[in-house]
């Protein structure tokens, strides 16, 4: 198991002169630059599709990672225990910074470049990465059902711990939200005219300041869904970690506009996106999921500090709906 880097690195055509343990990789120094080699777990033609959109991001001019093929010309190498692998061309730097306002505007503008390139490749997207155009809608209300099994949980309960006196204290507010978004959802119908390329996966961490320019790494969970997916997914992080400053959130949506114009219709998926209490269901997601008897610290902390936020987030969303009526100006 010690030799199992080395043993899988013989598949390629490389000259390595060291290997070291990263995080969820293994760092390799070869005389082509560092590379990483990660375990894999997606299928063959997933891994080929990876390659291609890849190498297509970057001859439109993206630094990401590159697929390195093996000697055989595949994406992926396979162990003498059946475990695949695959090789990436690495991107050194430092993370998006998430108390940077300039670094969150960048990362903001790079996934509008992002989504602009892929969606120049001109070849057939295989089915297996396309997502149902109902999903968004499905999903929340698998989630709300998932929040109703919680409280129901929980108001069976004769002796409730304080997180559990908590969350039942406020679940109606933030059901009431949730209910809402997925009502909106509802009527609004099909997205498919919204969906492309998405990375599925962007926040600070998958975005690298490099000496060559800004990176996008880690592009395991990329599919085809709706776009404005990733720019919500990455504007929550934001301003969870900047108390839902509607000035920092507004200027993320026009810096995302100002490099691929959005249409109404994503705007307002973008907003049900914001306005999903979504955090709310993760924490409650985690308790239901974990050993109940003992309730982490850190899980109150949470869900305090989301609802200390609440205020705050309503601010945001009450302007943000105002903005997907006026879509921005050019």
């Amino acid at each position: 198991m010690y030799n199992r880097p080395e043993q899988v690195l013989e598949q390629y055509d490389l000259e390595v002169r060291a290997v070291s343990k990263g995080r969820e990789s293994y760092i390799c120094d070869t005389t082509q630059g560092q590379l990483l080699l990660k375990e894999y777990k997606g299928s063959a033609e997933r891994a080929e599709f990876l390659s291609a959109i890849l190498g297509h991001l970057g001859g439109q001019g993206l630094l990401t990672e590159r697929v390195v093929r093996t000697k055989e010309d595949a994406p992926i190498a396979v162990a003498e225990d059946e475990t695949k692998y695959m090789v990436l061309t690495a991107v050194s730097g430092s993370e998006c910074d998430t108390r940077n306002r300039a670094d969150m505007i960048a990362g903001a503008e790079k996934l509008a470049m992002l989504h602009n390139a892929a969606g120049t490749y001109s070849e057939t997207v295989p089915e297996f990465v396309c997502n149902d155009p109902n999903e968004l809608q499905e999903l929340y209300e698998k989630h709300n059902r998932e929040l109703v099994k919680v409280r129901n949980y929980i108001r069976s309960k004769k002796k409730k711990n304080d997180f559990e006196v908590l969350f039942y204290g406020q679940y109606e507010r933030f059901m009431e939200k949730a209910r809402q978004v997925a009502q909106e959802l509802s009527a609004m119908g099909q997205g498919g005219q919204s969906t492309g390329f998405c990375h599925g996966d962007y926040n600070q961490h998958n975005i690298v300041f490099s000496k060559n320019g800004i990176g996008i790494v880690h592009f395991e969970c990329f599919s085809y869904q709706i776009q404005v997916s990733d720019l919500a997914n990455y504007m929550r992080k934001m301003l969870e970690k900047n108390n839902w400053n509607t000035g920092l959130g507004m200027d993320l949506i026009c810096a995302y506009d100002r490099v691929r114009r959005l249409t109404a219709v994503e705007l307002n998926y973008l907003y049900l996106y914001m306005a999903y209490p979504e955090k709310f269901w993760k924490i409650a997601n985690r308790y239901y999921n974990t050993h109940k008897a003992w309730v982490s610290g850190r899980n109150i902390e949470k869900l305090e500090k989301f609802i200390r936020q609440e205020d705050e987030r309503e601010r945001f969303l009450e302007m943000m709906r105002h903005f997907t009526l006026q879509p921005p100006a050019s």
